[in-house]
């Protein structure tokens, strides 16, 4: 027969297994890290991929998280929105370049061998990053209308008008480089004859039966492209 302290202790037990029930169905909140920097550039790193491969709609926040260190739930803690989590990719991607291209120190060469290692900088970094260059696509698809909504964008690219403005008035000035070239254009040229070298290559191998990514073409093509602006600004 039962004492009466073991057929107290069962009458607690549902209770106490109701309660525990209770805090299990409960919504935690998003799990602390120490390193919120650190998440949120893991989370930027593995997100400008899957937005890079996938584009805007076909990128997923569910398998954003499932690649990062951060939930989901993090993942709008952080940014708000998927939209805004892609508008920040885009603003890390420019703000990449611009910093790189910030540590030419043009300045400091004359300024044909300036224009040379810019132009060869361009080519080399749109090469090697072609997530840049699929972003950059993904963008133009939407119109524009995320990279419209960022000041941090505009702003990031100012330098690097600024630093082509730089060298071709060094050119102009030293009768090296001939007047009356807008440098926006000549930033214009330069872009896309490198940005066409990365987005088309799939296409133009395949149509023209010749694999334009092969190391001798590579060589081949950036130095033609150097010589090609060069030559286009020369006196």
């Amino acid at each position: 027969m039962p004492t009466a302290k073991s057929t107290t202790t069962d009458k607690a037990a549902p209770k106490k297994v109701a309660a525990q029930k209770k805090t299990v169905g409960r919504t935690s909140a998003p799990s602390r890290t120490n390193d919120p920097e650190g998440t949120m550039r893991d989370i930027i790193a593995v997100a400008t991929r899957e937005f890079s491969q996938k584009g805007l709609a076909g990128a997923r926040i569910d398998e954003i998280a499932e690649l990062t260190k951060a939930s989901k739930r993090m993942i709008y803690y952080y940014f708000g929105s998927k939209e805004n989590l892609y508008l920040a990719v885009l603003e890390e991607a420019y703000r990449r370049i611009r910093s790189i291209e910030s540590g030419l120190h043009l300045e400091d060469l004359p300024p044909v061998d300036a224009l040379r290692k810019l132009v060869s900088f361009t080519f080399d970094y749109q090469l090697a990053n072609p997530d840049f260059i699929r972003l950059v696509m993904t963008e133009n698809i939407n119109n524009g209308q995320f990279i419209a909504q960022s000041k941090t964008i505009q702003q990031l690219n100012v330098p690097a008008i600024v630093a082509v403005h730089d060298v071709y008035e060094r050119g102009v000035a030293a009768g090296v480089f001939r007047p009356n070239i807008d440098p926006l254009d000549l930033h214009l040229l330069i872009s896309s004859l490198c940005f066409f070298n990365v987005s088309n290559r799939h296409t133009f191998s395949i149509i023209f039966k010749r694999d334009i990514s092969s190391p001798k073409e590579l060589e081949k093509r950036r130095a033609s492209i150097v010589e090609m602006v060069v030559r286009y600004v020369e006196a």
